[in-house]
């Protein structure tokens, strides 16, 4: 990670992963870590690692903790499993590994959705914890939520976000 300069929407260059939990998308049709990549992309972010796991505690568990030990990532985006489906399990899954919970990120991730979904936003999930000197951001699976997390979130707070966990 490198810092441009000291004010609060701190410029940096991070290192991110992408893991996207899925029982039916394989590398052609995930359209949100494509979109996910080429946003990062575009802001000088470095994409480290991306994988695709079915919808398996144990797997998302596994590659989580992989990403974890990977000194280059300093932050950790999941897609899908953020739902109240059997099969979601993402956020089940991650948020008892966070040492500390980002409540805030769920619940503007929740009102701007509203904007777009109406009352469907009220069932998603979306989390977002800090595992030692990591971010997890928990995301929905659909590209228009990856979008809004990733414009009107993520990306304009990164900085600050990583300056305040490294201290």
């Amino acid at each position: 990670m490198t810092y441009h300069n000291h004010d609060r929407k701190r410029r940096i260059q991070a290192g991110f992963s992408l893991l996207i939990t899925s029982d039916s998308r394989d590398e052609k049709r995930d359209e949100s870590g494509r979109m996910a990549r080429d946003l990062l992309t575009k802001q000088n972010h470095k994409v480290i690692e991306y994988k695709i796991v079915k919808n398996d505690p144990q797997s998302i568990i596994d590659t989580v903790k992989k990403f974890l030990k990977n000194d280059e990532i300093d932050v950790v985006i999941t897609s899908g499993g953020t739902g109240i489906s059997s099969r979601d399990v993402t956020v089940d899954t991650l948020s008892p590994l966070f040492e500390k919970t980002l409540n805030g990120f769920g619940e503007l991730f929740r009102n701007l959705s509203y904007r777009d979904v109406g009352e469907a936003a009220m069932i998603s999930r979306a989390t977002a914890g800090i595992i030692g000197t990591k971010i997890i951001f928990c995301i929905p699976g659909s590209t228009k939520a990856m979008e809004l997390a990733l414009t009107q979130l993520i990306l304009p707070g990164i900085g600050h976000i990583l300056w305040e966990v490294n201290r």
